[in-house]
């Protein structure tokens, strides 16, 4: 499946500021099953410096700053992506969930010491007997890791509300765990504390899902939006993503972009002004399928 993409973050302010800096993840990332044949950043006002990037994660980051008075700030990025179908293992073929915990904790493989570091928790993280009892319950002794991670997501997909109005970025774990309801960022961040407190590794992963409108309804430009998952590591079976928000495994309908410890590694936007008073900021994504060239 090949997308076009558009991603749109326009902030207005209320008064001038003289100076901002900003770190941009926009660009979708180079994965086995997955080609970015073109990236576009473009920026309003022109940027007095822009630099590009890889951080640790191998995420492809853009810094920039601006260094005259403006009194809003556009910042578009256009992708060419191509997505292939990717084949997941059956539960069956994957070791028993314990096996994998003690292979992170002995194992010297350069993909085991790699995914090590999604064991331990982040500044976002908290390490809670009632988030580890929860877990457990899909985890019982000797379960294919596979087959207990399908079934947290299901129980996260089942049992908490897709409400955008009940959380905010910095929402704690332990809130959204208590009201049952958030966003696709908050049952990530869940479903990833509850996977960390077994001694698994997972890792949070922004990007993109294609929204498909009703049959006969035209799609809406723009109804398309950011979107974030879980990647688990599975032993043998490598590292398998799973959408808690849609319980499912990801498809050729999610496009990665970025992936770390948490939502701070691989934030869209990050950056500081100076002055600015209040400020409006508005999002519109647009993944269109099969579109036409960009160039």
């Amino acid at each position: 499946m090949k997308y076009d993409i558009t991603h749109t973050t326009k902030y207005t302010y209320s008064e001038a500021v003289p100076v901002c800096q900003n770190l941009v993840r926009l660009a979708p990332r180079s994965l086995p099953y997955q080609s970015c044949h073109h990236f576009q950043l473009l920026i309003h006002p022109e940027p007095f410096e822009l630099d590009q990037r890889h951080d640790y994660f191998g995420n492809q980051v853009a810094y920039f700053s601006i260094e005259q008075a403006h009194m809003g700030l556009t910042i578009t990025s256009k992708s060419e992506v191509e997505v292939h179908p990717i084949p997941n293992p059956e539960d069956i073929a994957t070791p028993a969930w314990e096996e994998v915990v003690l292979q992170l904790k002995n194992g010297r493989t350069s993909e085991t010491l790699d995914a090590c570091q999604f064991v331990f928790g982040s500044p976002a993280d908290h390490e809670q007997t009632a988030l580890t009892e929860f877990a457990r319950q899909s985890f019982p002794p000797g379960a294919q890791i596979l087959a207990g991670v399908r079934d947290l997501t299901r129980r996260i997909f089942k049992d908490f509300e897709f409400d955008s109005q009940a959380t905010t970025v910095h929402t704690p774990v332990e809130e959204v765990f208590e009201n049952r309801r958030g966003v696709c960022q908050d049952f990530t961040r869940l479903q990833i504390a509850c996977l960390r407190n077994l001694g698994l590794a997972a890792r949070y992963v922004s990007g993109y899902l294609r929204t498909i409108p009703p049959p006969g309804k035209p799609r809406l430009v723009g109804a398309d939006a950011s979107h974030a998952w879980v990647s688990v590591f599975c032993g043998n079976a490598g590292w398998v993503d799973f959408d808690p928000t849609n319980n499912t495994l990801i498809t050729t309908d999610h496009i990665t972009v970025a992936y770390g410890r948490d939502f701070q590694d691989v934030s869209p936007i990050q950056g500081v002004i100076v002055g600015g008073g209040e400020h409006m900021l508005e999002v519109s994504v647009d993944v269109v399928p099969e579109g036409p060239p960009l160039r």
